[in-house]
């Protein structure tokens, strides 16, 4: 059992997570901003909390994340504004890193995206540039801490019932690379329980392969460091 806090518990991943990890023993802690959502956190199994990431500074979210064994980001701006895009998913994401080595948490999942990088080729005049760049900024702050990081890059994500099963992808391919958010539930739950995922990059899709099988394999964006 371990204790796991969810930031940016009223995602639509992370509302799939929760039950996940509380069916399984762990208990969950799942932050929000907004008040109006603590019943739908609360009907996951999860304790809501409400605090609001961007504004807090690194010893506040120390003090939200200490006690925990893990820390699990899947929060977002949700796009259409590139300063508060650069202001949650760049900054508060690496303040949310400071804070939990602060706290003692060294277990770190990160959900970005396939393909996400310094290499994203999205051009400054698309409105998904500052989320490219924000989160090639954070998850490459994210490799170099001492956490014991795993980077999640799912691909498009759709409503589609799960399948329990991905293929681990080295790149954007140009081919097909939609995936479930309840698969990509199951695969942050997956990498939550399995060591050897730490410190890798996975960039996946949905697949053939059922999930906790495609997680042991070796074809990742980045070789295991440290």
């Amino acid at each position: 059992m371990a204790d796991v806090v969810i930031l940016g518990g009223h995602g639509k991943v992370a509302l799939r997570l929760a039950p996940l990890l509380v069916e399984r023993g762990d208990r969950v802690t799942s932050v929000v901003r907004n008040p109006d959502h603590v019943a739908d956190v609360a009907a996951t199994g999860a304790t809501p909390v409400v605090a609001d990431m961007e504004t807090l500074d690194e010893a506040g979210l120390a003090e939200l994340l200490r006690g925990h064994d893990a820390v699990v980001w899947s929060a977002g701006a949700g796009g259409g504004d590139a300063a508060r895009t650069y202001a949650v998913d760049r900054d508060a994401a690496i303040r949310s890193m400071a804070a939990a080595a602060q706290a003692g948490v060294d277990r770190y999942v990160m959900v970005s995206y396939l393909g996400a990088g310094p290499d994203h080729g999205v051009s400054p005049d698309n409105s998904f540039f500052a989320y490219a760049e924000a989160k090639a900024a954070a998850d490459e702050h994210l490799r170099h801490t001492s956490l014991r990081w795993t980077i999640l890059g799912p691909g498009r994500l759709t409503l589609d019932e799960p399948t329990g099963k991905i293929e681990v992808v080295t790149s954007a391919d140009g081919g097909r690379t939609d995936v479930t958010r309840a698969d990509v539930a199951a695969v942050v739950a997956a990498s939550l329980a399995d060591d050897a995922t730490i410190r890798r990059t996975i960039d996946f899709r949905n697949g053939p392969t059922p999930i906790t099988e495609a997680l042991r394999g070796p074809h990742d964006r980045q070789r295991p460091t440290g």
